[in-house]
């Protein structure tokens, strides 16, 4: 059985005598989804039918309603371009592992293909289905440009040490797959559409995170997403992608995270841009080795959401300066409502409250801060992950664990100048956000005129900070 580049067998079983599932999870789309066109190469290879199942977990993580909405959204017009196709969606709430092993056994499945996720309960998830199952069981990564598991055989130290072996191997996943065709060989009975207000209703999540209003879901919404982009971030991207107030980031964080958009597809559409090539560089080392990067720290880290995941300086230096006195503490509740003596930090948390986002040099600020303002590394980490995969559209993914790690933890980074609290990790202070954008503007465009007032003037001099590795 050639399984192509992406793929690899998880559970070397006999071909059951049923049709091929593809269990959909973190790659929701049907367009360039490799995932998806293996599962129905194999299924017009047997003559078999095709079925793709979601098992919606009731609760993922301490995810919202806003995440939930977003996920739920996007999943309709997957189970509408599915259906077009003649290929059932079967949806299912409960843990999803339990979900598609009794799925793969009550319908004797031929096989079973799966979406890669370096995270930690996901692969509880897959462990299940391995165990449980008796027919192959596949797992493609979709959702890098180059699979996690290729990109490099260990954890990496930086970006920079990654960054040569993911342009290696870029030309060797270039293509995209095939497109899907209409699929021959029906399901063998009527599956009718998804009851979506049922499922909803059955979510036992936190509603108290609204649903954000600034971005649809989807894959229509995605490529939209993209080309407004092109067209209108990328061409200043390299110059203004750390101002806050440019607005010209690309804001496909989501549909990244919930694969409503390939990464390849966005890589393509900006490689073959007009934009200028400095723009271009700049957007794909964020795209291609950020995003990568994070994805390797989580896949070989697993305790990539931990103090005991940081680097050994990294945890020696934090324990050296455990006990440094702090000027502000806060509590937890205070940190939430964005009620602290900083109107930058305050205006940042509003923003990711509101709009579940932020900018990306503010993000960074954000994160350093709850190092300052809590009693230790384990409450500072534990508090931004939980604020972080509350209130942001994509929290939960490896870019956030990876970023907050960094933020505290000095994770791909090297040791700096010690300083209090810090000791030798890398600190951000309001003067750094300075240098690259007017803070007074961002705090009045979320907070208001009075809360602008209460930002103190910038320092005389205004030097960017050198680039992280």
């Amino acid at each position: 059985m050639n399984l192509g580049p992406r793929s690899r067998a998880l559970r070397a079983g006999d071909l059951g005598p049923g049709p091929v599932l593809y269990w959909m999870s973190r790659d929701q789309r049907v367009a360039d989804n490799w995932a998806l066109a293996l599962a129905q190469r194999l299924a017009l290879d047997l003559n078999r039918p095709l079925a793709v199942v979601f098992g919606l977990s009731p609760g993922f993580l301490g995810a919202t309603w806003r995440q939930y909405a977003f996920m739920l959204q996007g999943l309709r017009e997957v189970e509408a371009r599915l259906r077009a196709l003649g290929i059932p969606l079967l949806v299912h709430l409960g843990d999803p592992g339990e979900v598609v092993a009794a799925c793969g056994q009550e319908y004797q499945a031929a096989a079973v293909v799966m979406d890669f996720s370096p995270l930690r309960l996901p692969r509880a998830w897959k462990e299940t289905v391995v165990r449980r199952l008796r027919c192959p069981v596949l797992e493609v990564d979709a959702h890098n440009l180059v699979p996690c598991w290729l990109a490099s055989p260990k954890a990496e130290f930086a970006a920079r040490t990654l960054r040569p072996k993911l342009w290696r191997k870029i030309p060797d996943f270039d293509a995209l797959p095939p497109a899907l065709i209409p699929h021959p060989f029906p399901w063998p009975k009527v599956v009718p559409p998804v009851d979506w207000e049922a499922l909803a209703s059955g979510l036992a999540v936190d509603r108290g995170v609204a649903a954000v209003t600034w971005c649809s879901p989807g894959e229509s919404a995605a490529q939209a997403a993209l080309d407004r982009f092109l067209q209108h971030g990328l061409p200043f991207y390299a110059a203004k992608r750390n101002d806050a107030n440019a607005g010209v980031q690309s804001r496909l964080s989501p549909y990244l995270h919930f694969g409503h958009i390939a990464p390849w597809r966005v890589f393509h559409a900006v490689w073959h841009s007009e934009a200028p090539p400095v723009s271009k560089e700049a957007f794909l080392e964020e795209l291609v080795v950020r995003r990568e990067v994070a994805e390797n720290f989580c896949f070989y880290n697993p305790q990539y959401d931990e103090v005991a995941g940081f680097p050994a300086w990294a945890q020696r230096t934090l324990h050296d300066h455990r006990h440094d006195p702090r000027r502000e503490q806060y509590r937890l509740e205070e940190l939430d409502a964005g009620a602290t003596a900083d109107p930058l930090w305050n205006a940042a948390q509003h923003q990711l409250v509101r709009e579940g986002t932020m900018p990306g040099y503010v993000r960074m600020y954000w994160g350093k801060r709850f190092l300052e303002w809590l009693p230790s590394p384990e409450e500072a980490l534990a508090a931004a992950i939980l604020l972080n995969d509350r209130y942001q559209l994509d929290g939960r993914d490896p870019n956030g664990y990876a970023n907050i790690a960094w933020c505290i933890g000095g994770v791909h980074d090297r040791p700096w100048f010690p300083r209090p609290i810090f000791g030798t990790v890398r600190s951000l202070g309001r003067s750094g956000c300075w240098a690259h954008f007017d803070v007074v503007e961002y705090v009045r465009r979320i907070d208001g005129e009075e809360a602008a007032t209460q930002v103190p003037r910038p320092p005389r001099a205004r030097r960017p900070l050198p680039q992280t590795s």
